[in-house]
Order: structure tokens, then C-alpha cells, then sequence
């Protein structure tokens, strides 16, 4: 079947969402949470090669991608910043030729991280996430669900950035120090 276009000359109006309210530091916390419940996760195969991964990345413009093996288990994470031109070069310093550098090289494993609990998320607000992680220097924190043993979400610190109209710039990587600053002097002024 084809469909019909449709002149928009006489159309004047965008729709927006009914329960379109400002957002603030006083707001829920779910309100910046990617729950993956409801959005597929970011992911990238262990097995990828690191290149390849950061070409990946960069074409789709995202900052951080979950690991996964083949049978989608959790691994870890890698953001851009771990696949940098200076990681990988510490690598090959190591004696690593670049067609052996996988996401596993450089990857953190899901052993080192620590994650927000989805219960304390759902009563907390997003002025407790930025505090919380005001001197992590992280662009990211995993949401997990205690009760079920599964990630279930992610919260980033360029959304709440965005979700705030924080002035960041965005060729700039922003991390929750930075938002904490930005929000804070927002409040001094």
C-alpha cells in the first residue's frame, strides 16, 4: 500500500506531550532514567575489535555501549574515552599489535562497577544523583534491580544535562562533577 503526502502549508501547530512539565533538581530521578524495561540497551559484542567498536560508536554518536558475550550476558562496560587514540597506544606499547585489540582489552569489567539500586532510584530525586555523584568524575551510573539480579537501566549525565537546560557545552564530555557545578552556580547566581 502507498501512502498519501499531505501539504502542511495550513499546519501550524506541534503536538507536545500532555503531561509536559519542567524539570529540576527536585524532579524524580525516573524522569532521567533509561529503563531498560522499556528501551533496548546499547551493546556491543566482547568479541568486536576495539577499532571497530570506536568506529561504531563514533558513527552513531553514543558515548558508552554495555558488553555482552554471545549469549548477551553482562560483561562490563567501554565508553569512546576508553577506546581513545592514548589507550590504544598503550596497548601497542605493551607489545599488542592493533588487529588483536578487542573490546575486552579495554572494557571495564562488570567486577569493578558499582550501580544505583532501581528501588532507591524510584524514591530518589535528581538533585540525589547528581550529589551523589558529584566527585565520580563519571559520565554514566548503572541502574540495577536488586530483587531480579538484572541491569536495568542507565542514567547519563549528558541527559540530565539536557533534560535541565544546563548551559554545557556539548563538544565537551559532561560528567555528574560538571553538572553539579553548572547546577550550583545556577543556584548561587
Amino acid at each position: 500500500r502507498k501512502l498519501s503526502f499531505y501539504d502542511t502549508e495550513t499546519v501550524a501547530e506541534l503536538a507536545w506531550p500532555e503531561a509536559s512539565q519542567k524539570i529540576t533538581k527536585r524532579s524524580p530521578a525516573t524522569k532521567v532514567f533509561t529503563d531498560f524495561n522499556q528501551y533496548e540497551p546499547l551493546v556491543i559484542e566482547a568479541s568486536m575489535s576495539a577499532l571497530e567498536a570506536e568506529k561504531l560508536m563514533q558513527q552513531s554518536h553514543v558515548r558508552l555501549k554495555l558488553v555482552v558475550d554471545s549469549s548477551d550476558h553482562f560483561l562490563g562496560i567501554i565508553s569512546l574515552d576508553d577506546l581513545s587514540t592514548q589507550e590504544v597506544m598503550k596497548k601497542l606499547s605493551e607489545g599488542y599489535q592493533r588487529e588483536e585489540l578487542f573490546v575486552t582489552d579495554f572494557m571495564r569489567p562488570r567486577s569493578v562497577l558499582k550501580a544505583f539500586s532501581y528501588a532507591e532510584i524510584t524514591a530518589a530525586t535528581i538533585g540525589d544523583i547528581i550529589n551523589s555523584l558529584q566527585g565520580s568524575g563519571q559520565q554514566h551510573a548503572l541502574v540495577i534491580d536488586r530483587e531480579h539480579h538484572k541491569i536495568r537501566g542507565i542514567i547519563s549525565s549528558s541527559d540530565i544535562a539536557r533534560k535541565l537546560k544546563l548551559p554545557i557545552d556539548i563538544d565537551n564530555k559532561s560528567s555528574f562533577a560538571h553538572i553539579f557545578a553548572v547546577v550550583n552556580h545556577r543556584i548561587a547566581s
